[in-house]
């Protein structure tokens, strides 16, 4: 199995609602993007950090990323990982940890393993934890296909050493400030190996089954001109508007339903044909390139601080000051010190009212008059 499995446990949220993607995805190249590596980075000093912790000699790695900020992320993903720890030694003597362990589970999809960040195995239940250091979009654990394949995994090597009744699925997101947690019990978690992940992954296999679009083709390699995401999005787009001069109930929560995915689709058919336009010359009918607009730009701040204060005006007259931002501040004080001084002096105001669905697992708010009185 290559670097880039066709079916990996990370695409398998995809493939699983969308067999024949995984194979027309090959038509296309897999770009790491500077994201990716910055993940791996966080990942190498997350996995350091255990490893130096459980007493198991590694090298401290380098990284060309912002070391601070690397740090002050990993380090509350190490935190939560050491809370699970010393959790699992009350239960068990001897339980086991392992860290960056690679998890088999290609009795249910062929030739497939992954890679679990932390795994700690002990009586009643196996701990399956994931570190996630995007900070694009909250990830949660719940029936996360990923995370239930790494517990398959898991549960394969482990499961006749440990009575294991239940697994729990860990994700941790520092910087999105998001810890999600599911549990799901080792019946439940087999049957749906056996009900979903095997018939599904044979499909992809065979590049067989029906072609699906939704909120899974955000990371498809085939998602800017996949006919069956422009097919759904178009029908959106071309909505039957001529049934009455005004729209009823159900038709704007249908039009609401569909219109985060129609507007997604929409940017990256657009970033799709600029790419094209611009690396490639590909001319699109009835489009041009041009320059967008620009803001003008000092070329020597240090030569412009210069020349005016040499003009004779002072340091106060071109210079603004401004507080650091809470995330920079509690970066630069550390944690410990932050909270300290500056606890009671912190608040997180009522955010903006939005419109989302229903499966959003932010609570709802029920009484808006009573939020714009407060």
């Amino acid at each position: 199995m290559g670097e880039h499995a066709l079916l990996s446990a990370s695409s398998s949220h995809r493939w699983i609602q969308c067999p024949p993607s995984a194979r027309l995805e090959e038509n296309f190249e897999n770009k790491d993007s500077i994201f990716a590596a910055e993940g791996t980075a966080a990942h190498a000093l997350a996995e350091y950090k255990l490893k130096k912790y459980l007493g198991i000699k590694i090298k401290k790695p380098k990284s060309e990323f912002d070391e601070k900020e690397l740090e002050y992320y990993t380090d509350i993903y190490f935190d939560y990982a050491c809370e699970l720890i010393a959790e699992a030694k009350i239960r068990s003597k001897d339980p086991i940890i392992l860290v960056e362990q690679k998890l088999d589970f290609s009795n249910y999809v062929k030739d497939a393993f992954g890679t679990g960040d932390l795994v700690i195995v002990a009586d009643k239940i196996l701990d399956i934890v994931d570190l996630k250091y995007g900070k694009g979009v909250d990830v949660s654990a719940a029936h996360n296909p990923q995370m239930m394949l790494y517990a398959i995994g898991a549960l394969n090597l482990f499961d006749s050493l440990y009575d294991i009744e239940k697994v729990r699925m860990t994700i941790c997101q520092p910087r999105l400030d998001n810890i999600s947690t599911f549990e799901i019990t080792v019946d439940d978690l087999i049957k749906w190996a056996e009900d979903v992940v095997k018939p599904k992954a044979d499909l992809a296999i065979k590049g067989e089954g029906e072609f699906c679009a939704g909120e899974h083709c955000r990371f498809c390699r085939a998602k800017f001109n996949c006919r069956a995401r422009a097919e759904e999005n178009v029908k959106m787009a071309q909505y039957d508007f001529r049934k009455g001069p005004l729209l009823n109930d159900d038709e704007i929560t249908e039009i609401l339903s569909g219109i985060d995915e129609l507007q997604k689709w929409a940017n990256d058919i657009q970033a799709y044909a600029l790419d094209k336009a611009v690396n490639e010359n590909k001319k699109w009918d009835g489009f041009k390139l041009v320059e967008g607009r620009s803001s003008r730009k000092y070329s020597d701040e240090e030569a412009v601080s210069k020349t005016l204060i040499d003009a004779g005006y002072k340091e106060e007259d071109i210079y603004s000051k401004s507080l650091l931002g809470i995330t920079a501040m509690e970066k630069a004080m550390g944690k410990k010190k932050f909270k300290e001084l500056l606890n009671n002096l912190v608040y997180k105001p009522q955010g903006k009212l939005t419109l989302v669905v229903e499966s959003d697992k932010r609570p709802e708010i029920k009484n808006t008059a009573e939020l714009d009185f407060k």
